[in-house]
């Protein structure tokens, strides 16, 4: 089943609520509620939005790199955050695609789900403040 645009935004918009709350918890249980209800189609569709909020609209697309100084060191879901928005900076869905089934087929895509909601938290209270 495919979401509605709407209720990918809708979903993004929870996600986003709950980290803004610091609930780590509720924003998995979002991400829950879309993988229950559309697959990881939809969970996919929720993080790619994140993505897009994080980049915003200023970004030159395909001006990213998905490797950066020091990424290696970083842990799994900082990495994940971090090749996933350059990515989508990059208007490259093909290697988003890749990078979502791998975090979870490696189990670890609650974490880098949960990483992607607290970093666009971040990157919205840096705008605004």
């Amino acid at each position: 089943m495919t979401e509605s645009p709407q209720q990918t935004l809708d979903d993004a918009t929870a996600v986003l609520r709950s980290a803004l709350a610091g609930d780590g918890d509720a924003v998995v249980g979002a991400f829950d509620a879309v993988v229950d209800r559309s697959g990881l189609a939809g969970a996919y569709g929720v993080a790619w939005c994140l993505a897009a909020t994080m980049v915003g609209e200023q970004v030159p697309r395909g001006t990213c790199a998905l490797d950066f100084p020091g990424i290696d060191e970083a842990d799994y879901d900082t990495r994940w955050v971090a090749r996933f928005v350059s990515a989508y900076a990059n208007a490259d869905a093909d290697t988003g695609e890749a990078l979502f089934g791998a975090a979870a087929a490696d189990g670890l895509l609650p974490d880098c789900l949960l990483t992607l909601a607290g970093s666009t938290v971040a990157t919205l209270r840096s705008r605004a403040g």
